[in-house]
């Protein structure tokens, strides 16, 4: 891969398709939508009422650097989406968002069972997220910004309700959501907990990804391929402790290593996100950059927008300031993201032949 990076700045980067697969939708609402919405719905848990501060305690409260801590951030985006209005306008203005900085194609995700606290059905939560990304599809087209939205329901792991969030989605498959995942603490709360839900899923050919790996180590991973049969890992980062480098440079994977790469398991690594929660100590010390040298399938992704304070354009700038990634490589993370994208084969090859590569051809080698 190229280490050359010719006229890479964060506005050429909005420019360029991109691809996200991990981004939680109650994790990237903008600040000034969380203080309207506690306004209208009567919510006076925020700590702050005004919107730089309140943007600026989310990305600080998030820098705890446990898993357990950042998900506290949560009661708040969540305690102002008990409503079909509130999560219409939350999810048309990710979408708009997103397609702003470049996304061609973004897979969100959220649980429904956290939006029922005011007597929404699950169902009734399904179709106003959908409404909302239609919407925002429709606002992004006027600007001239194409992007396709796809939907993953999660489930929390540490609920008793993963079978019926994989019969939610296997019941709207056919209008917008792509797939499932479980989401919440790793600690204590195995995906074989739900092993019912992904055996549900599998005899209803339904995909599925599984938060494994972020901050729980290689028995997460593991458990989510072998007994639960992910297709992903989201984040997937302690993949890196199956990986001995010796003090000459050279590289050994162990067994589970070995297998996650020969499958071409996707990685949902959200590397601004990981130094937060502790998955990592900084940018320059993330796996990301072993896994993409030893040509993982490795995905670059945003994971809570709002908390991290960063967008797709941020995370790649990032990346290539650190590890000197030029435009083959965002090119290269692009489209492993799109080959692994729950969508139909014939949408995921169409965009990447008629979008994302025509986008790249000004800025890659040739």
């Amino acid at each position: 891969m190229t280490s050359e990076t010719p006229s890479m700045t964060l506005e050429s980067l909005r420019t360029v398709p991109k691809v996200l697969l991990h981004d939680h939708l109650d994790g990237g609402l903008r600040p000034r939508t969380v203080l309207e919405l506690a306004e209208a719905h009567g919510y006076s848990g925020l700590p702050s009422s005004e919107v730089d501060e309140l943007g600026k305690w989310f990305r600080e409260a998030a820098d705890s650097g446990s898993l357990e801590s950042y998900l506290e951030t949560f009661a708040h985006t969540c305690g102002v989406m008990q409503t079909e209005d509130a999560l219409v306008r939350v999810a048309a203005e990710a979408v708009e968002d997103l397609a702003a900085d470049g996304v061609v194609y973004a897979e969100v995700r959220y649980a429904p069972e956290l939006f029922v606290e005011r007597g929404l059905s699950l169902e009734a939560v399904v179709e106003a997220v959908q409404a909302g990304f239609a919407e925002g599809e429709r606002r992004a087209a006027k600007r001239g910004k194409f992007i396709r939205m796809g939907t993953l329901l999660c489930a929390m792991r540490q609920h008793a309700r993963a079978l019926e969030i994989a019969e939610l989605a296997v019941r709207y498959r056919d209008g917008g959501v792509v797939g499932f995942d479980i989401a919440g603490p790793e600690a204590g709360f195995p995906p074989t907990r739900n092993l019912d839900a992904f055996e549900y899923l599998r005899t209803n050919n339904a995909h599925f990804t599984i938060h494994a790996g972020e901050a729980f180590g290689l028995a997460s991973i593991w458990e989510a391929i072998q007994h639960c049969g992910a297709e992903r890992l989201g984040h997937g980062v302690r993949i890196v402790d199956d990986i001995e480098t010796g003090p000459d440079g050279t590289v050994r994977l162990g067994r589970l290593a070995a297998y996650v790469r020969d499958r071409r398991i996707p990685l949902e690594i959200c590397p601004s996100s990981n130094v937060q929660t502790g998955a990592a100590a900084s940018i320059a010390e993330h796996p990301i950059g072993l896994l993409a040298r030893l040509h993982f399938r490795v995905t670059v992704n945003t994971d809570n927008r709002l908390m991290s304070g960063c967008s797709m354009s941020s995370e790649f700038a990032a990346l290539a300031e650190t590890f000197g990634y030029g435009w083959d490589d965002l090119q290269w993370f692009t489209i492993n993201a799109m080959k692994s994208a729950f969508l139909d084969f014939d949408q995921r090859l169409d965009l990447i032949n008629n979008v994302i590569k025509p986008g790249y051809a000004p800025f890659v080698s040739a």
